[in-house]
């Protein structure tokens, strides 16, 4: 099956045809996106009217240049599916109510879907791996170690009780007068830094629980940067640096903790794997350091290309095909409403941003 998938939920325009087979392996056969840094650069972070606005003007010239990438038509396609949260609500209406004119025009099933559950399938698409596996979701608004159970079946096992480290990440650059985008930016100046000048804290290091913390670490940093300012250029790289090294040996303690409860659930499993999705996986350190925990615990460590961390349509294309395969649409997809908060396991309790919308991602 051919699945159209189209991405709007943040400041990325995106859209995408996959090829699913019937037995189950995936290709990419137009992945078109369009940042907005440009539009937000200014503001030093995103501006959710001026992206709604962008995904309105470009979506349409979008979704063309992915069908036209992929030599097919509307008509060719076999389903449409669409990122319906969570995110920029804006955003999110725009995408939906865009796949559900073009499913309606021709035909076609709609599959409204869950952003989170496009990166944590990924990994399927990219490496096929089999069911069950471990999920380390990390992005700008997410941080969580996720049970992979099979398509629709997720069980949270940790989650952040602040930020999210892709929000850490942004934060710190903007603390020490980095530009935005902020995450891409402190690894670069870590480069040149030194990890050992500022003893910054692993926040939750040592607990049992699997949950995450970093507005500790980001208060560090600002303690740090004041006490210095104003900032040289080595200043900045040095605190990047030892910030970057504080994420990763975190990441170490908080997997390293959630990989032996995995061994445990699934004595079985032959080839165990740890699977990094969301745009923090694109941080060549933070692969590095999970690399180096999976070897030590005997796991497989996958993560995607790096231009599949950060949001894509092929991630909704695909995670549309898989529920589409297993016959898994929804009830009525054309009534269904964009959900600024959908959280992947709606079972487990919400640690953090409860509210009148429901419980945060």
């Amino acid at each position: 099956m051919r699945v159209l998938g189209i991405e709007t939920s943040c400041d990325e325009t995106a859209a995408s045809v996959v090829l699913r087979e019937d037995n189950g392996q995936g290709t990419i056969l137009s992945n078109v996106v369009l940042s907005q840094i440009a539009d937000h650069a200014a503001f030093g972070g995103v501006v959710p009217e001026i992206a709604a606005r962008a995904h309105v003007e470009a979506l349409d010239d979008i979704v063309a240049a992915a069908l036209e990438e992929a030599n097919l038509t509307l008509t060719d396609i076999d389903a449409v599916a669409a990122t319906a949260g969570p995110g920029l609500v804006g955003g999110l209406i725009v995408g939906l109510m865009t796949a559900k004119a073009l499913a309606a025009a021709a035909n076609k099933p709609l599959l409204p879907v869950n952003h989170l559950e496009g990166h944590a399938l990924t990994a399927r698409l990219t490496n096929g791996v089999a069911f069950p596996y471990l999920l380390l979701l990390v992005s700008g608004g997410h941080t969580q170690l996720v049970l992979v159970k099979g398509v629709g079946h997720y069980e949270r096992w940790g989650t952040t009780i602040d930020d999210a480290l892709g929000e850490a990440f942004d934060k710190t650059a903007k603390l020490i007068g980095l530009p935005f985008p902020g995450g891409p930016n402190v690894e670069i100046a870590a480069r040149d830094g030194d990890e050992t000048r500022f003893a910054f804290p692993r926040p939750l290091k040592g607990e049992k629980r699997l949950d995450f913390s970093f507005s500790g670490l980001k208060t560090a940093v600002r303690q740090a940067a004041t006490a210095i300012a104003p900032l040289s250029p080595q200043d900045r790289a040095d605190i990047s640096a030892s910030f970057q090294r504080a994420i990763v040996d975190t990441l170490d303690d908080r997997v390293s903790r959630a990989l032996t409860r995995f061994r445990e659930t699934f004595p079985d499993a032959a080839e165990p794997a740890l699977v990094v999705a969301g745009g923090v996986a694109a941080n060549q350190a933070v692969r590095g350091g999970l690399t180096n925990l999976c070897a030590r615990h005997g796991f497989r460590f996958v993560a995607p290309p790096v231009k599949l961390c950060g949001d894509n349509a092929a991630m909704i294309a695909w995670a549309g095909a898989e529920r589409l395969a297993l016959g898994l649409p929804h009830e009525d997809p054309m009534r269904f409403a964009p959900r600024s908060r959908w959280p992947l396991d709606a079972q487990s309790a919400p640690v953090v941003g409860s509210g009148r919308r429901g419980a945060k991602a």
